[in-house]
């Protein structure tokens, strides 16, 4: 009775979570899942956009998680979980002296903050595993594996993140964490797009909910344009499954190189949404012409030639050999259509990435007078 009544409380817990976040439940168990000895988490941050979806399963797997924040961001979605308020910019303190089985740190964007930490949990946990990102390498015209060479930053004191830095001052940050935490006990994980319920960007989203829309629709370049992106709940299952088989070492989190294309993306939006669409497609070098590249209206995708030539052909082997699972690309559509019909009109009422219908119009009369 004991173990029913605490799984129950846990089913509680994480469903609530959820439901106050808007999300559908994952209900999605790894292959190799089994019973673990429950661990003691730390996350620092939890609360935006892949924090739920990791506490959520952590949760579900009967671990016990304790947060590290400042309080901000959606402070209601885990109102039973330990919080310790703070902040990564010098405000540690309420970690001291605490330990913890493994450290989830998927808030750390400035070297210097991901070191402080790093230094002051080294000792009071077993694992420690550090969310980068695949902007790590220093060239996109080749096809990046682990073992590729990553971007630097001339001068290592600058903090600002910004879209020219953000790429070096990751890699600084898996070097600093990697100075404080022995290898044998360090997980590092490099995801590019992340796409899900929850998705506060809007990048993927933008293509379902744009398509729902019917209409002439703008889609770039070739149908075999490859592009690349993990669904958050797979990252979410990954970590996990690091913390509770104690993986150690540094994965690219995406689905696999040439897998999924321009041309699948499309036809998935248009099965799951039914719609009327009439599409434009636009060669690569018109969208350079209207700076639509890097993504600047047409998110996600990126031209076979340029400087991010190979932005859809990382490798995902490791991953994939190490246990990761992707779900099908059409799962992840149909469940951002699902979460985002649960929201506020305000939030909406205009993507945040994507064109607008009149920058669009715009561009179709052009590309059309172009080609008449």
């Amino acid at each position: 009775m004991k173990n029913s009544r605490r799984q129950f409380i846990k089913t509680g817990v994480v469903a609530g979570a959820a439901l106050a976040a808007g999300l559908p439940e994952s209900g999605h168990a790894t292959e190799h899942e089994k019973e673990h000895k429950p661990l003691s988490v730390l996350v620092l941050g939890g609360t935006g956009f892949i924090g739920p979806h990791m506490v959520r399963e952590m949760l579900r797997r009967g671990h016990s998680v304790t947060l590290f924040n400042r309080g901000r961001t959606n402070s209601e979605l885990f109102p039973d979980i330990e919080t310790i308020k703070g902040d990564r910019d010098g405000a540690l303190q309420g970690l001291a002296g605490r330990s913890w089985d493994a450290v989830v740190d998927n808030s750390g964007y400035v070297p210097r903050h991901v070191q402080d930490s790093a230094r002051l949990l080294a000792k009071s946990t077993h694992r420690y595993l550090y969310i980068s990102t695949l902007s790590v390498y220093a060239d996109f015209t080749i096809r990046n594996d682990e073992n590729s060479p990553l971007a630097t930053i001339d001068d290592e004191s600058i903090e600002e993140v910004t879209g020219e830095t953000y790429g070096a001052l990751k890699a600084l940050c898996e070097k600093r964490v990697a100075a404080e935490i022995d290898g044998d006990r360090l997980t590092i994980l490099r995801p590019n797009y992340i796409a899900g319920p929850g998705d506060h960007t809007d990048r993927f989203s933008y293509w379902p909910i744009r398509t729902r829309q019917g209409g002439e629709m703008i889609w770039p370049g070739a149908t075999d344009d490859a592009i690349q992106l993990i669904d958050v709940r797979d990252l979410a299952n990954f970590v996990v499954d690091c913390l509770e088989l104690d993986v150690s070492g540094t994965y690219n989190m995406t689905n696999p190189a040439g897998a999924y294309t321009m041309g699948m993306l499309f036809d998935d939006c248009q099965a799951l949404t039914a719609a009327a669409v009439d599409p434009v497609w636009i060669s690569e070098e018109f969208a350079y012409e209207q700076g639509l590249i890097g993504g600047r209206g047409l998110p996600i995708w990126h031209p076979s030639t340029g400087p991010d030539a190979s932005s859809g052909g990382f490798s995902a082997q490791r991953a994939i050999k190490a246990g990761l699972q992707n779900r099908p690309e059409r799962e992840t559509l149909r469940d951002i259509l699902t979460w985002w019909d649960t929201l506020p009109a305000e939030r909406t009422a205009k993507l945040r990435a994507g064109l607008d219908a009149t920058r669009e119009a715009e561009l179709i009369e052009a590309w059309k007078a172009r080609n008449s």
